[in-house]
Parts: C-alpha cells; structure tokens; sequence
C-alpha cells in the first residue's frame, strides 16, 4: 500500500515508521526541514519538504498512486485542505484527518465533516481520545490500561504484577485449575522490556506486566485475583486545564456526581476561561510544580492525581510531587518513550501517551480485512486487535488451534450473538463473531490474512 503521512512530528513519524516496517511505501510530507532531515537519516522513506495542503507538493509525494492519505500535522486547517487537495485532484481512496481544535468537534457543526462535505473519510481527536483512555483508567484503578472492544463488552487490562499479587510464580496451566470459573486469558507478558506470549507452562514473575481479555462484567474479579482491589476514586486532581483537562473534568461532572474534582491551570486567563464551562469542579490558577499550590487542591487526600499539561516533564514532576505529599495514585500523560522507563522509579502508578494512542487509532484504518479495533502496546511490539468474521474469510472452518501455530498470535475472547465466549483450541469461529485477539507486531499481517475475505464476497 502506498501511503501519504502529512506532518513528521511524534504521531507522524510514529505511523511512518510502523508502516514502513511492515513493507509499505510510505512518503511523509513536513514544512520543518530539521523534522524532514531527521527523517530522512533514521527511517527509509521519502521525507518532502513542504506545504501538505499544496497540490505540488502532493505530486511530488507520489499522491498520484497513493492508497491512503493521513493528515496530522499541527494544523487542523492544513489537515482538511490536503484531504480536500487529494480527494479532488488525486483521488485519493481514504482520507485519515487529525483535528485538534474541540469547536470543529462540536455537536452543532457536525454536518461539516459529512461525506457530502468534506472529503475526509475518517476524523481523529488525539485530545477526546486521550481523555477517554485517562476515565478509562479512573474508572478502573487496579489497571495501568484499561481498553474496551465489542461494543464495551471485552476488556483488555493491563495489570502491573507487583509484591501484592498473589498469583506469582503460579504457572499459568495452574490458574485455570485454581480459578476455573475465570473467564480471562493472558495473552501478552511484559518482562524486562521484553514482550512476549506465554505459555501454559510460564509463570507470572515478580516486576511483570501482564495484559489479560477479560468480559467486561469480571474485570473487578480478574484485578482482585491479580492482587488489585483499589477502589474508584472520589477526589481527583487534575494539573492542567487544556482541552484534555477540561474534557476529563466535564465528562466527570456529567458521569459521576459524586466524584470531587479539582483543576489547576497555570494560565490565569485559561483558568478563569475553564472556570466558566464547569460547573462543580474547583478550577486553581497556579503551577503544578508547587508544593504550595498542591496543597491548597488538597493533594494529599485526593485518590488520584491527573498530570495532563503539555509539558512532559512538568507531568512526571508534579506526578511524583503528589505522591510525595499523600496522594493515593497518580497517572502522567507523556510522549516521549524516553521517559517511559522512570515512571515506576518515581512510584508514578500509570502513564498515557498520546502518541501511542493516535497511532493506534489511524492504525485501525489502516489494517487490512475486517479489523475493527486496534490498540498498540509497549510502542508497537505488539497490537490488540478486533477482528469480526465475514463469509469466505480465512478462519472459517479451521480449530483454533490450527491458526495459532505461529508464535505470535493468541486469541483472547470471541463476541457471538451478543455472548462473550472464551478460546478454545477446539473451538471454530462462526461469521458475525467478533474476536479479540493478541498479535505479536511481527504477526500482524497474518492478522490480517486470516481475516480477509475473497474478491467475490463484495
């Protein structure tokens, strides 16, 4: 597939480089000739200095046999011209726009991104998509990465395996004696950076990172089990009053009455802007980085501090600071991978990254068959994948055993007729089912195989 990447920031280089590894040619467009030169010395690709909204410039990408096109440059503007540029000149197939600014996002402008309208087949909040993976993650304290597939009804949970777990050195063969009513499967470990499948033989170490498909309904059982019965939080902090802020600290006004939150915004004139659209939340004018301020919001009392501002490090600072002062748990938005090693040294509880989930979601276009959903884990060596079957696909007709020979693929749980049912190696999936699986980033494209169709399906 040929693709066309508007934009070589962090989300831009991110999907360029995933792409390239897995055999596309991919072109990415940027105005900056440092981030274009960048490009061009770690990956190989063509990195174009230039306009991505200017049809010249598109030419010059190879936008004349371009399968897909993904705008995410920092201009939203810029974003929909070069979606507009290469639907109407180029012809373009699929079109992925990022926007930023929330007043495009607004209910009352909705039939501007109508197909009819604008030719832009796919819009990507990373802020609104961001906010929903931090209440995820309030909402379930116990997980470190919480995500939802078929309709909300399968969960994939990210559990970090600390002194606490009671099911360490248990091989996992031992689990489903223990606990045969469990419907939970592990399908990915994190082990010294490494990820990997395990086997029914392996067992949970100490210092693990464990991702578990769970339904929905046993996600409290499966963090119990794994030695996490925190409860939802009922005072929360967030630092930074952003569009990510203001969107959590909303959504929590309009969700959970009785939740306490508190906003601490460094801009005065964004404070008192913020102020006006919350209702119950007590919105702060300071910096986060202040013991003083901290204080005066009542830190240490509060279950859970949100570090959402827009400087990473002011995030992994004041995350630690609050711990520091009392605060029950804390979770830290960061972008660089970097930084993603010292969240547990400073006793940060969690992290969100933007990157990794706008990445995720472009990439949920972009996989082949039918593939539903895609979540990316420790910054693409591995996806959660949501696959749904369709007449002539691939794995009908096969035990799933057969098409779990490779090393790097796991299912974790199938959606029938409304039911969650658990893998078995026995087990043959049925059009209309929904599954959940675990690929290995090398064992994406076979994904992708088991799960297209034959050209006489449409």
């Amino acid at each position: 597939m040929k693709v066309i990447i508007c934009g070589a920031g962090q989300v831009g280089t991110g999907i360029a480089e995933r792409l390239s590894a897995e055999g596309n040619d991919v072109a990415i467009v940027d105005t900056n000739a440092a981030l274009v030169q960048r490009v061009n010395d770690v990956l190989e690709l063509r990195a174009i200095q230039g306009n991505a909204a200017h049809p010249d410039v598109l030419a010059n990408a190879g936008a004349n046999e371009a399968d897909m096109l993904i705008a995410v440059t920092l201009h939203d503007e810029v974003n929909m011209v070069a979606c507009e540029v290469a639907h109407t000149i180029f012809d373009i197939p699929t079109k992925i726009c990022r926007i930023r600014a929330q007043t495009y996002l607004e209910p009352q402008w909705s039939k501007l991104f109508a197909r009819e309208s604008m030719a832009i087949d796919y819009v990507i909040s990373p802020e609104i998509e961001v906010a929903n993976a931090v209440l995820r993650r309030l909402e379930q304290p116990g997980a470190f990465e919480t995500v939802s597939f078929a309709d909300d009804r399968i969960v994939v949970l990210g559990i970090a395996c600390g002194p606490e777990c009671p099911i360490i050195d248990t091989p996992l063969t031992q689990l489903s004696d223990l606990f045969p009513d469990l419907p939970a499967v592990t399908v990915a470990l994190v082990r010294n950076g490494r990820l990997f499948i395990p086997h029914g033989k392996d067992q949970i170490l100490l210092g693990d990172d464990a991702y578990v498909i769970t339904p929905r309904e046993q996600v409290a059982r499966t963090l119990q089990i794994f030695g996490h019965e925190e409860t939802q939080g009922r005072r929360v902090v967030i630092a930074g009053g952003g569009n990510i802020g203001l969107f959590v600290a909303r959504k929590i006004e309009e969700t959970q009455p009785n939740v306490r939150v508190k906003v601490i915004e460094l801009s005065r004139a964004r404070a008192v802007e913020i102020a006006e659209k919350l209702d119950r939340t007590v919105v702060l004018h300071g910096s986060a980085l202040s013991e003083d301020v901290l204080r005066e919001a009542e830190v240490g009392l509060a279950d859970t501090l949100v570090a959402v501002t827009n400087d990473e490090q002011a995030n992994l600072l004041t995350s630690a600071l609050a711990k520091q002062l009392g605060c029950r748990s804390s979770l830290c938005l960061i972008n660089s991978p970097n930084y993603a090693g010292m969240i547990r040294s400073l006793g940060i509880d969690a992290q969100i990254n933007p990157r990794t989930i706008t990445t995720s979601r472009v990439l949920q276009h972009v996989r082949r068959g039918r593939i539903r959903a895609v979540h990316s884990i420790l910054n693409g060596a591995g996806e959660v994948l949501e696959a749904e079957v369709l007449e002539t696909a691939h794995v009908l007709g096969q035990p799933l055993k057969e098409l779990t020979r490779t090393e790097g693929l796991r299912f974790g749980a199938i959606l029938r007729g409304g039911k969650v049912l658990m893998p078995s190696g026995a087990m043959e999936l049925e059009v209309k089912d929904r599954v959940v699986l675990f690929a290995r980033a090398d064992a994406v494209r076979e994904v992708e195989q088991l799960f297209r169709v034959s050209p006489d399906y449409f």
